[in-house]
């Protein structure tokens, strides 16, 4: 039977109940800005009551259960995904914001009115052909177009360097966030140990870092079996066991354990950093394919994430619009060369390369058209002296002539090599001499170094038989396309611009010191402007552009007009993601608050009430010493 002393424990353990609800509030309120922080409610429940007495068990006072946090797995997991995609698009916003500036194609600036007043000088030469001053403007406009074409291509290529560095930060933050959240897998282990702990704040830790790895990078976490307690809260559906952290198919945490990520760069000539998974036996596996979220996602998804065997980047948002750039620089300046190289003069030479005396053209990396070309030959004159034209096939060379050992020709080439068709004996003008014809005017050769394996093709007249001629390299247009053949133009034998793409592009070296050098006349004749006006026409015609293998064909202002278009499109269609994924981020993100964040005015209803359950059990205590008292009263 109990006694008057069980009453005093009955008001005992409801003003230690009443006390833990009233920390546990104050340390909801002094956590309601915490970062993370879920709200704690506290659990109580009767005590096993007394022995058996009529009429029935006898209350033993209350205690307290456990200590919960209002948790939804379910929402979190939501919150989390959402936090993850609102990262990617917000980053993949932000950076292709600034790529769109990189294009102001506003009035009076930009490549496209670079260009217009490039071929406007073109056309004010083609008035006044010899006109010094205009050739000077036309330098000097020369170089502001090919300037803004590589100022631009160093901005991409600075903000991918700038991705790239980035790239290396959140993979190192990555790999601190998983030793926290392994160390903090060991204490929550160690805390519920106990039957009946809940390890909340630790709990509340890792979730705020698990949110911090998912806006970096898109990992899987697992944790054992859910679990719900409606006696605690409806809300509340906590994990429980085993715990691993999962990116791109491998395990990062496996419970209190951590295996980091390895980022490198070593075999780039870029400086471009590669992911891997290292195993046990020090075997790399690549996992940039594989990472698709968060801003490392979005990270590679911009900068690329495959490479070549040169290591290489090869594709990427800002790699394609580079490589866009480069192919419309290239095609710029190919077509132009083709053209200026009609130009009279009295050697040609091309530029280094990758060639072989038997490489098929057609077959090779440079950009050769099937179809033919024109040599023509001028005298000292102006008049035109000899024309040949040349053919290139599916399986052109560039000299299948047969040397011996001294370097004499043991069998000449034939009309299947470039070499062969320029010195095969012909009557080219019909005169019945072969001695004034282009095989004669003209010394041809293609020299190939195997050490470097580089070649170099050379046209020039013979100064000691026909002093004072020229010659031009004419191409024609069955195709239908500005450059034709294209050969002049892609081994580069007369430049109006140096370079290949738009790392490079800029007026030729010996016209940017000379302007007075730059030529309009094809037939060295004063007053001539037909190059010139055909230079004008280049911004008219279909060239072929070439990016990554694909070819693409249009005029210059229409293919840039695409780059443009392509990242205003790239640019918008990020906006407009991101403003659906923000939204929805923001819905998550209250459904999240409202189970797990810290309401103050619930929590202060809480402590009145906390409040009113202590003095209440203060004055049980309060009433039975004044029962002690009567008693020991009545002793005396």
């Amino acid at each position: 039977m109990a006694s008057i002393f069980n009453g005093l424990n009955i008001g005992y353990s409801g003003l230690s109940a009443a006390q833990l609800g009233i920390n546990t509030t104050g340390h909801n309120i002094s956590n309601a800005e915490t970062d993370g922080y879920t709200r704690q409610r506290v659990v109580q429940q009767s005590t096993t009551p007394l022995g058996s007495i009529i009429p029935g068990a006898q209350g033993n006072g209350t205690q307290v259960k456990e200590i919960v946090r209002i948790h939804d797995e379910f929402v979190y997991n939501s919150y989390r995904d959402a936090s993850a995609s609102k990262e990617y698009w917000d980053f993949s916003r932000f950076t292709l914001e600034e790529l769109s500036t990189y294009f102001p194609e506003i009035e009076n600036v930009g490549i496209k009115y670079d260009m217009q007043e490039y071929f406007n000088l073109w056309g004010d030469l083609s008035i006044n052909p010899d006109n010094q001053a205009i050739k000077i403007a036309l330098a000097k406009q020369t170089e502001v177009l090919s300037g803004d074409i590589q100022q631009t291509r160093e901005q991409i290529t600075a903000l991918q360097v700038t991705l790239n560095d980035q790239l290396k930060t959140s993979v190192d933050e990555v790999n601190r966030l998983s030793a926290q959240i392994a160390n903090l897998n060991a204490a929550i282990t160690e805390t519920e140990s106990i039957e009946g702990q809940h390890a909340n704040d630790l709990r509340d830790q890792r979730g705020v870092l698990e949110v911090a790895v998912a806006k970096l990078v898109d990992a899987s976490f697992f944790e054992g079996n859910l679990f719900s307690n409606m006696p605690a809260d409806r809300n509340v559906i906590e994990k429980g066991g085993d715990y691993t952290m999962n990116i791109a198919g491998f395990n990062i945490i496996d419970g209190k354990s951590f295996h980091p990520i390895v980022v490198e760069n070593d075999e780039s000539p870029g400086g471009f950093y590669k992911i891997s998974y290292e195993r046990q036996d020090g075997v790399l596996i690549p996992m940039d394919d594989e990472i698709h979220g968060g801003r490392m996602g979005s990270i590679l998804d911009l900068r690329g994430n495959n490479f070549d065997s040169d290591g290489n980047l090869t594709n990427g948002q800002l790699q394609e619009i580079m490589n866009q750039l480069d192919g419309f620089a290239t095609g710029l300046i190919e077509s132009t060369n083709n053209l200026y190289a009609q130009g009279a003069q009295a050697e040609m030479l091309s530029d280094s390369v990758s060639l072989t005396p038997a490489s098929v053209l057609n077959d090779s990396r440079y950009n050769f058209e099937i179809g033919d070309f024109d040599v023509v030959a001028y005298d000292i004159d102006g008049n035109e002296a000899a024309r040949r034209t040349i053919n290139i096939t599916a399986t052109t060379v560039m000299d299948d002539t047969v040397y011996n050992a001294a370097g004499n020709i043991v069998t000449p080439g034939t009309t299947n090599s470039i070499i062969g068709q320029l010195r095969l004996p012909q009557d080219d003008n019909g005169d019945g001499n072969v001695n004034n014809d282009i095989d004669s005017i003209l010394i041809s050769q293609f020299t190939y170094d195997s050490l470097s394996a580089q070649g170099s093709f050379a046209i020039k007249t013979d100064e000691a038989r026909f002093a004072g001629y020229t010659f031009g390299v004419e191409d024609n247009q069955d195709n239908g396309l500005a450059s034709g053949t294209n050969f002049a133009g892609a081994l580069g034998l007369s430049r109006f611009f140096d370079g290949n793409d738009a790392k490079n592009i800029d007026l030729a070296h010996e016209l940017e010191k000379d302007p007075s050098l730059i030529k309009a006349n094809k037939a060295p004749i004063d007053g001539d402007n037909q190059l010139a006006n055909d230079m004008l026409q280049l911004q008219f015609e279909d060239i072929t552009f070439r990016v990554n293998g694909i070819e693409v064909t249009d005029d210059l202002y229409g293919y840039y007009d695409s780059i443009v278009t392509d990242v205003g499109t790239r640019t918008n269609a990020a906006i407009t993601v991101d403003e659906t994924v923000t939204a929805k981020y923001q819905a998550v993100l209250l459904s999240y608050e409202s189970i797990s964040k810290v309401n103050i005015d619930e929590e202060l209803v809480n402590l009145i009430k906390y409040q009113t359950a202590y003095g209440a059990a203060a004055k049980i205590i309060t009433t039975i010493d004044q029962m002690l008292d009567t008693l020991l009263g009545l002793k005396q």
